[in-house]
């Protein structure tokens, strides 16, 4: 079997394997690199010896680290992991629904096959995509993923490589297609072997995490072609449909083809050989709609979105929130709603406090389609960061639960729905690690509950990060959908899917031909879209809306809703969601 590793400034590397040791020589073809041919096979562990280093690193481009980030590597046929021929074709982005899913609490045992266990809640809801939260190896057993320090390798207490193999089979099997989230805007704090091998990181550029990857100095065209590879590799070689890009915002690249251009064509190019519908999606503060623009018209091409501004205007309308980034949105937030809904940002050019500056760039309506976007009223990133990890279940009354997912289900944008939201989940979700290193969980715990109590927050009311009780607590309780407030909260979002997909009208991509109404006052909202028109009242008393003459009838009503007179009038409970069609 032929090992290989790029380490540009080493002058000797060997590869451990066992007891035994075999010197690499140079590959005359490639700078950098070292090569050597040795005996072994599936499950062989091994590491690289980096000059007079004792000790043996895990591989860079390892799948398998059976024992954490630092232990050895473990040899996987790659073409084991492959998943069967899908039942059935996936879904192109812009008929999908999607459902982020954090595997470690998505149940007790928080396995990929435990996971795969509940899928067919996942079908029978009717959602098209599991998007998977990062599954890259990190330190210790439960984290959100996001410290991953190796971007081939599968976190092994997950189930590793062929757990996430399984669970993609298992999700194809039920029909639906799998999405994955992965970060190269930086790497965990605990763990990280990269800069023993080579220029990974660059002081040149500076983000909240210390040096930025290496994305436009010396070295970055190996560094570049190491983060694609992985990314390709998700695709390739587990069957996974698409990717969530973490924080596009904080890859410093100053080069003039940009990482993410670069990305994005290798995935189209992926995607035609293949004849699957893959795709990007972004993560991204910057309110610039160039960023899903095609690459032809300039753009980085990437295909799709988070919207967070959708989601801070139907936030602030919902709850009435107005601190930190909720600002500007909570100033007439049913205003703000009816511009996202429309114009896809709220910030397009406009003054955004919380920056202390203007923020945005205009989308093009009559050339964006609308699932460039992806909108939702509740992410990992929503709850999680809130000191207390509190869902909007927490805090909302069923109905205006309801009045969300109508919203955020039959508006223009993809709809996503974070992992319990669908039932009004009691549990939280709250931030939770699990650092063997004691002064870097130390560091994370002090750090945390210095950060809230800046906004009032008492340090003993800060959940510990690193208490196992955090992260059982934010663990799914699956008796909660069986329960009779639960099971009508689950039937309204199953009956919005179903109106999504049998209405083509909910998945026009004209963003120019959505029509929005409201009352700030009286805290009313509706838009159509073609023929069909959604009412949303989230006042406690019952509204009289004026929709005109044209008849509609009523297609799916939180509470009973009698059909809209000849004078068009309609007469909406309290907070209440109504859909209407011809």
């Amino acid at each position: 079997m032929q090992f290989e590793v790029w380490a540009p400034l080493r002058d000797r590397v060997a590869v451990r394997l066992g007891d035994a040791t075999y010197a690499m020589g140079r590959d005359p073809d490639r700078d950098g690199w070292w090569i050597a041919q040795a005996p072994a096979g599936e499950g062989s562990r091994y590491g690289f010896l980096l000059d007079d280093d004792p000790v043996p690193r895990p591989d860079p481009r390892g799948r398998r680290l059976p024992d954490g980030p630092d232990g050895l590597s473990a040899v996987v046929d790659v073409a084991a992991l492959a998943p069967p021929p899908s039942p059935s074709p996936r879904l192109p982005l812009q008929d999908a629904v999607l459902y982020e899913l954090h595997v470690g609490t998505f149940t007790p045992e928080g396995t990929f096959d435990a996971a795969a266990g509940r899928l067919g809640h996942l079908a029978a809801l009717g959602v098209t995509h599991v998007e998977l939260m990062p599954v890259c190896s990190f330190s210790g057993r439960h984290g959100w993923g996001y410290d991953g320090v190796a971007p081939w390798a599968v976190h092994e207490p997950y189930g590793g490589p062929a757990g996430l193999a399984r669970f993609t089979a298992a999700a194809h099997a039920a029909g639906l297609g799998v999405v994955l989230d992965v970060v190269h805007n930086h790497l965990g704090p605990s763990g990280n072997h990269l800069p023993a091998f080579g220029p990974y990181f660059t002081d040149s550029h500076h983000t909240p995490w210390g040096a930025a990857v290496n994305l436009d100095a010396p070295g970055s065209d190996e560094v570049r072609a190491y983060l694609l590879g992985s990314a390709l590799a998700w695709l390739r070689d587990y069957g996974i449909d698409g990717l969530r890009l973490d924080a596009v915002h904080a890859l410093a690249d100053d080069r003039a083809l940009s990482f993410l251009e670069e990305l994005s064509a290798a995935v189209d190019a992926l995607a035609a050989d293949t004849g699957r519908p893959l795709f990007l999606i972004a993560e991204s503060d910057r309110c610039d709609p160039r960023t899903t623009t095609p690459r032809a018209a300039g753009g980085l091409g990437l295909h799709a979105q988070w919207n967070d501004d959708f989601h801070h205007a139907l936030h602030c309308a919902l709850t009435g929130e107005s601190q930190a980034y909720y600002a500007d949105f909570a100033v007439a937030p049913l205003g703000a709603l009816a511009k996202t809904l429309t114009r896809a940002f709220f910030h397009d050019g406009t003054w955004s406090s919380f920056r202390g500056r203007t923020h945005g760039r205009p989308v093009d309506r009559r050339r964006t389609p609308a699932h460039r976007f992806v909108g939702y009223s509740q992410t990992h990133d929503q709850i999680g960061n809130r000191a207390l990890g509190d869902r909007l279940s927490a805090s909302l009354s069923p109905g205006l639960l309801a009045c969300a997912a109508a919203v955020t289900l039959t508006g223009p944008f993809v709809p996503m729905l974070f992992m319990g939201e669908e039932w009004g989940a009691r549990t939280p979700w709250q931030y939770f690690t699990d650092h063997p290193d004691q002064e870097l969980a130390e560091a994370v715990r002090t750090g945390r509950r210095r950060e809230f109590a800046e906004h009032g927050w008492k340090a003993e009311e800060v959940p510990d990060p690193q208490d196992p009780a955090t992260r059982g607590r934010s663990c799914l309780d699956w008796a909660e959908p069986e329960e009779a407030g639960h099971a009508r909260l689950l039937d309204w979002y199953r009956t919005l899917v179903a109106l999504r997909r049998t209405h083509p009208d909910l998945r026009d991509p004209d963003l120019a031909a959505v029509r929005v109404a409201h009352d700030e006052e009286r805290r009313w909202l509706t838009f159509r879209r073609g023929d069909v028109r959604v009412a949303v009242n989230l006042s406690p008393q019952p509204v009289t809306i004026a929709l005109g003459r044209n008849g509609v009838r009523v297609l799916a009503s939180w509470e009973p809703v009698g059909h809209p007179g000849r004078d068009g009038r309609l007469h909406l409970p309290g907070e209440s969601a109504v859909v209407l069609g011809p």
